[in-house]
């Protein structure tokens, strides 16, 4: 369907007094601004002929995303932190923490697995594992 609008012209005397503007001409006219297609009843569009359905899409942008649980998730009412890495392509990732401090890893949000079985996986052993998270104390 046809979308016009009608625009008024106002053009005002330029050599009336300031405090009392006096028209000088109006001129209406329809401006065409293009197409809209046709809603029907059940919310779906007519475009060239045929049905059409809007679906909305949202897209969370790529990144890294810390978070916490604001106390509800625990009795205590113990923060539980997380982190979610959101690659431009490919599967998420997810770290979190329980309320015994364990760090554990998601992958698409699907199983809770310990963090040391994704490092295990890739490529680490338990010596470099402990190098990693905890400080060497020498007597």
């Amino acid at each position: 369907a046809p979308l016009r609008v009608k625009v008024r012209l106002v053009i005002y005397d330029k050599d009336s007094p300031a405090s009392k503007k006096a028209v000088k001409l109006i001129k209406e006219q329809d401006v065409y601004m293009g197409e809209i297609p046709l809603m029907t009843d059940t919310g779906t569009f007519i475009i060239n002929g045929t049905e059409r359905v809007i679906v909305s899409q949202l897209h969370r942008s790529p990144g890294v995303f810390f978070d916490h649980d604001r106390g509800k998730t625990h009795s205590s009412g113990k923060l539980l932190y997380s982190a979610r890495i959101i690659p431009y392509r490919g599967s998420w990732l997810d770290f979190e923490f329980d309320a015994k401090d364990v760090l554990f890893a998601r992958i698409d949000r699907r199983r809770k697995l310990p963090v040391t079985v994704l490092l295990r996986a890739l490529g680490y052993n338990n010596v470099e594992m402990l190098d990693i998270f905890f400080e060497h104390n020498v007597f």
